[in-house]
């Protein structure tokens, strides 16, 4: 928390991370986890500069993809979920910074945006959070303060558009539906077109066998 804390009351360059989600109605693990950054979010020594923000739905998470400098997301290793989230805001020029699991594996081409590998639960806390630490620290923040004379971060903008070259084509709703019917529905197709042609069999020999 210390670290932390250095890193977000920098004095010529904070850092503010914003959270935002909600936790299932029975996922009780999750709820005290929200309750924990929460409470983190309320400690005057951060300064305001971690925050919460509450009644996550569509419409802030529209928000969330295209108004914020870049999109964390540090899921436990195999267990990343659609990471659809991610894919939005790097379209909308934000780029990410991920664990190598999901679909940030085929997103990530090292210009993007940053990932770090991950490790299991029980070594979770020190691993994961120095890496990332060290990833904002030594990385991020320099390349968005440095400025040019005319005061643009030309290579925090480069990285912007390369965000939205690299995923946009890539990670889309045709890409989507593509996958599901050649990978999905047109074999689900084929084993139900089986299955009734072996019950109309199953049911041919059963009627004459009654004759």
């Amino acid at each position: 928390m210390d670290r932390l804390g250095s890193i977000f009351n920098h004095p010529k360059k904070p850092v503010q991370i914003g959270f935002a989600g909600k936790a299932h109605p029975a996922d009780d693990l999750g709820k005290h986890f929200i309750k924990k950054i929460f409470c983190v979010a309320m400690d005057p020594s951060f300064g305001g500069r971690l925050a919460f923000v509450e009644d996550y739905d569509e419409e802030l998470a529209q928000y969330l993809v295209h108004g914020v400098d870049f999109w964390l997301n540090n899921p436990l290793p195999l267990l990343e979920a659609s990471g659809t989230s991610g894919m939005k805001a790097s379209i909308n020029a934000v780029p990410s910074l991920s664990v190598l699991d999901g679909w940030w594996i085929e997103g990530h081409n090292g210009r993007n945006g940053w990932a770090f590998n991950g490790v299991q639960p029980s070594d979770l806390i020190v691993s994961d959070s120095q890496e990332l630490y060290s990833i904002i620290e030594k990385e991020i923040v320099p390349i968005y303060y440095e400025r040019d004379l005319a005061g643009i971060p030309c290579d925090w903008v480069t990285m912007m558009k390369e965000s939205i070259k690299s995923i946009g084509p890539r990670f889309n709703s045709r890409r989507m539906v593509k996958e599901y019917i050649l990978k999905f529905y047109q074999e689900i197709m084929r084993n139900s077109n089986a299955e009734a042609l072996n019950q109309r069999a199953i049911d041919h020999v059963s009627s004459e066998s009654c004759t």
